[in-house]
């Protein structure tokens, strides 16, 4: 399961951001850096005082091995320009074999004498690659003092600007790069950024100063690894009392034109936002299948990140998409990895997302692309639906006489191993089934600010206030119904906003598991998503507005009680709710399934909700999943309780646990009755064995409606 990784990777990701979001400013405490690299003009012409780093008191880390002269020929068969692979600012590169464990392909780069780099940009790339590893980050193998020779792992397919825009190097027979291969090389960088900004330690931040797409390396997978940290900056995660951006200022402006923003060319402030700017610039490179600077073309467009900025901002993304592109992708997923590129090359840094917000977008669209090719190669899905007989066999000894053949139906669907999304109509409860091969449509998420949240409910006022729960309150707001933008009250769209309870440490992973998994998918009966909020410590995610739970309708004294028709129509929809979520493409179990998570609109149509306990299903070919314990008891099943292992089954108890209440009336557990009554599964189960003990527990409520169905059963000898 692709698309279960990569989502287990993202949030994983976003748990390190939340901790580091505390540390905020970043300042100057390293020396400076000098002049940029390959291929690419300078924007310093006065050159830099040349001599050995402060960095070189410390010495690298002891994986770093310290070459001799001898060896570094040898590899390179006396720098014989037969081995040369590349050049740039900084010299020639060549590929070498260096005897480690075994014979190793490496990667040279020898300062050339001529350079207007040298000391500062060597002692740098050393000191930050020997102390950072990541699989996202080019790996030092090595180093040779005597002529500034560095040593690296070999990346036997280039760099992506040798894919996206030299691909004569790689013959005239290769193929342009796919749209997934785009998206993960992209991710890949984008997790190496991330890292380097939040994830080297508390005490220090690096911001690499020089990111560009012949940066971006690949392996023999296309893993894409950062390289090139000659330019690169360190400093103070943050500053005691202060929540400014971190920043440090430099002397002299480093890096490659056509990636640099205006803000930091103009104040010299340099900041991680910087990097984010030139991220965002190599996401339209990607996009659009040009460079950063063409002077080839017209003048308006002799800038990717200009012209490109101005066609999404007039809405005109589709003239700027690479040719190769066209038709592979999904319009909706090339759209959105261009308004992620848009709103990284803002001009004001402070507009701009952090590299955690860029990966987290980027993984949705993978996750959608995925979703997208695999409905349109699959059309047939296997579902893990089997339960759904058996969930029903209590409402088939007590059904109407009108819902009986749509039961037979739903059988038949059943048994065949075909999925179908199915919709409640009306009383009856009419199954709906939509032509086969119907794709899945995919979500796409808002990410809200705290400001518009506040203004969508009057400033989570005391008259939007709906509820609260374990997660935190629950407010009603107003939003725009095609923009999503905050409205007055009355205008546009209801939303129901969950806004976390301030320092409570499972609010965090609970809202990670609502995006994860309400951000993967949609369905009639489960809960729809429209976007999310994370700024300091609250994380508030807006949901569709319903009318009530089913909890509510059963329980609560004064509330109209349900008829059986709309009680088998709210389990119906719950039913189908889960079985498209247990199904083998989904393969959610909910593990908090229970009267209180089902919600209802006005037409009493129901919606799974409440996802922050959710974990994804076993794989390769597992029947369970290992977790701690959690959930609601009453409705937890026995054995997941006594062993920790979760199955799909797992959530099959719980729903028929909801079936009880629905039949009973009465909830899974009350302490308010005698000792033998508080179960509500252990004091029923007697009662299940037929038809005529089954009267006996039947909710007084439903009085001549039940009745009058039990007469019209006992009519049928089938069904009596």
């Amino acid at each position: 399961m692709y698309l279960s990784t990569a989502l287990i990777l993202y949030f994983t990701i976003l748990d390190v951001l939340i901790y580091y979001l505390q540390k905020q400013h970043e300042e100057n405490n390293s020396s400076l850096s000098s002049s940029s690299d390959q291929q690419s003009r300078q924007v310093d012409n006065h050159g830099e005082k040349k001599g050995p780093s402060t960095s070189t008191s410390s010495s690298p880390d002891e994986r770093c091995r310290q070459f001799t002269l001898a060896e570094i020929k040898a590899a390179t068969n006396d720098f014989d320009d037969a081995f040369v692979i590349g050049k740039g600012g900084f010299g020639k590169v060549y590929k070498g074999k260096i005897d480690f464990v075994e014979t190793t392909d490496v990667a040279i780069k020898r300062l050339n004498l001529d350079s207007n780099q040298g000391a500062a940009e060597f002692w740098a790339e050393i000191e930050m690659l020997s102390k950072f590893r990541h699989s996202h980050i080019v790996s030092l193998l090595g180093y040779c003092e005597k002529e500034m020779i560095i040593v690296y792992e070999y990346m036997p397919n280039g760099s992506l600007e040798d894919h996206l825009h030299k691909k004569s190097a790689y013959g005239s027979n290769s193929s342009p790069l796919t749209w997934i291969q785009r998206l993960n090389i992209c991710i890949g960088a984008a997790r190496g950024l991330d890292y380097l900004h939040t994830g080297t330690g508390v005490q220090h931040r690096v911001i690499h100063r020089d990111v560009k797409s012949s940066n971006v390396l690949l392996d023999n997978n296309l893993t894409a690894k950062i390289s090139d940290f000659g330019l690169s900056r360190t400093g103070p995660a943050y500053q005691p009392g202060s929540s400014s951006t971190p920043n440090v200022y430099t002397d002299q402006i480093k890096g490659t034109f056509g990636y640099m923003d205006a803000e930091y060319f103009s104040t010299r402030r340099l900041t991680r936002k910087s990097d984010v700017y030139a991220f965002g610039v190599v996401l339209l490179e990607v996009l659009c299948g040009r460079p950063a600077l063409d002077f080839t073309l017209d003048e308006q467009q002799h800038s990717l990140s200009v012209w490109a900025r101005q066609c999404i901002k007039e809405g005109k993304i589709d003239q700027i998409i690479d040719p190769s592109l066209r038709g592979e992708a999904e319009s909706n997923c090339l759209k959105e990895f261009g308004q992620i590129a848009y709103e990284c090359i803002l001009n004001s840094s402070k507009d701009r997302p952090t590299m955690t917000k860029v990966l987290a977008r980027l993984e949705f669209v993978l996750s959608w692309t995925l979703q997208s090719v695999q409905s349109a190669t699959n059309r047939k899905h296997a579902g893990k639906s089997m339960f759904i007989g058996k969930a029903w066999s209590m409402f088939l000894t007590k059904g109407a006489r009108r819902m009986s053949p749509n039961i037979k139906k739903l059988g038949q669907n059943i048994s065949n191993k075909k999925k179908s999304f199915m919709m409640a109509k009306g009383g009856g409860a009419q199954l709906v089934v939509p032509p086969r091969g119907r794709p899945i449509m995919i979500p796409k998420l808002k990410m809200f600010t705290f400001s518009e949240l506040k203004t969508a409910t009057k400033n989570f006022g005391q008259e939007s206030f709906l509820g609260e729960g374990g997660y935190g309150k629950v407010f009603k707001g107003w939003l725009d119904s095609v923009t999503l933008a905050p409205q007055k009250t009355g205008d546009g769209i209801a939303v129901a906003i969950k806004k976390s309870s301030p320092n409570r440490c499972q609010g965090l992973n609970e809202w990670q598991a609502e995006v994860k998994f309400l951000g993967t998918f949609s369905h009639p009966n489960v809960i729809k998503l429209f976007g999310y909020c994370w700024e300091d410590k609250n994380f508030l995610l807006v949901y569709e507005y319903m009318q009530g739970d089913l909890d509510t309708h059963l329980f609560r004294e004064g509330t109209e009680p349900l008829s059986w028709d709309t009680r088998v129509k709210i389990a119906m929809g719950a039913a189908q709710g889960l079985a498209f979520l247990h199904t083998t493409e989904n393969n959610v179990i909910c593990r908090d399934v229970k009267s209180s998570n089902i919600l209802l609109d006005k037409d009493f149509n129901a919606k799974l909700a409440d996802f922050g306990l959710a974990k994804l299903g076993p794989l390769n070919g597992e029947s369970h999943v290992s977790t701690g314990i959690a959930g609601t008891y009453g409705y937890m099943a026995p054995e997941y309780v006594a062993t920790g292992r979760l199955y799909v089954k797992s959530d099959v108890y719980a729903f028929g646990v909801v079936m009880l209440e629905i039949i009973t009336g009465l909830r899974a557990y009350d302490y308010t009755y005698n000792s033998m009554k508080q179960n509500l599964v252990e004091w029923a189960k007697p009662f299940l064995i037929n038809i005529k003990k089954l009267q006996n527990i039947i909710d007084p409520r439903l009085d001549q409606d039940y009745k009058r169905r039990y007469e019209s059963c006992r009519a049928h000898p089938k069904l009596s």
